[in-house]
């Protein structure tokens, strides 16, 4: 399945037991040998929500959340027929997150709006390792150059990075170093964004653990967050990403974050662990 290009295999935990998930995200995630994926999302039961989602990158670690993939994991229950429910909750490594499914006239699911909850800024919070109490528009020097950067948590860690031109970054060069900057010791992932307008915005993104990719929902949460406290934009835009567009709103009066976009299921398979 794939949220705006950002696609993970999704297991059904509530019939399959995974031994080693971090291992099987590893082989299954490989482009050339494996089924191809951004990693692999784990659907389970939980004792504190409706569901649980568990979510692993391609090089084994296991990440706290993913917008993208609980818009997916929503359709995937609710298209199963595992809720009848178009609101439920999804536990979530960052805590519970509240879900809202959104169909088409077929009646499966086309987008789902996910409460992301309250952006962080606390430095020890994110974690980052920075004098202040927050990181916005601060200087940071990395690969001897100095930016820019706003640090957000949204249940993981993410530095955004204004810039003129996203195409024009080497991204491939300058993310990993990004990624692990002494500056954060659970590495974080990097958003570069272009200011369109005050209601859109252009975003790449490199996440930990797995490099570029399509989309990122909490990554499109934290720019959105960022560009606004930075008076960039409004509190509500559209994040353009290379795999497609996501609505994001910082609701100011309840503090949280509002993310709607689409999810889609690409096939179904077997594959022995």
């Amino acid at each position: 399945m794939h949220g705006a290009g950002n696609d993970y295999v999704y297991i059904n935990g509530f019939e399959e037991t995974i031994t080693s998930p971090s291992a099987f995200s590893i082989r299954i995630s490989d482009r050339h040998f494996g089924i191809g994926s951004d990693g692999l999302v784990l659907i389970l039961p939980s004792d504190m929500a409706d569901f649980r989602m568990r979510m692993f990158n391609p090089d084994g670690s296991e990440a706290e959340m993913c917008g993208n993939a609980s818009r997916c994991v929503a359709k995937y229950v609710y298209d199963k027929k595992m809720t009848t429910n178009k609101e439920f909750s999804l536990e979530t490594k960052a805590g519970i997150k509240y879900l809202t499914v959104h169909t088409g006239e077929n009646g499966l699911v086309e987008k789902v709006t996910v409460d992301m909850g309250e952006p962080i800024f606390e430095t020890a919070s994110i974690p980052a390792l920075f004098t202040g109490d927050s990181i916005i528009n601060e200087t940071v020097l990395v690969d001897k150059k100095k930016y820019a950067v706003t640090a957000v948590s949204m249940g993981n860690p993410h530095c955004v990075v204004f810039t003129d031109n996203t195409e024009t970054i080497e991204l491939e060069k300058i993310g990993p170093k990004f990624e692990k900057h002494p500056m954060f010791p659970r590495k974080t992932n990097t958003e570069f964004v272009q200011v369109i307008n005050p209601s859109t915005l252009k975003m790449r993104v490199w996440e930990r653990g797995t490099g570029e990719t399509l989309a990122c929902g909490t990554g499109a949460c934290a720019t959105l967050v960022a560009a606004h406290i930075n008076g960039l934009t409004s509190n509500k835009a559209t994040v353009q990403l290379l795999g497609g567009d996501l609505e994001i709103e910082w609701n100011k009066e309840t503090n949280r974050v509002m993310m709607t976009g689409p999810a889609v299921t690409v096939y179904e398979g077997v594959i022995e662990e």
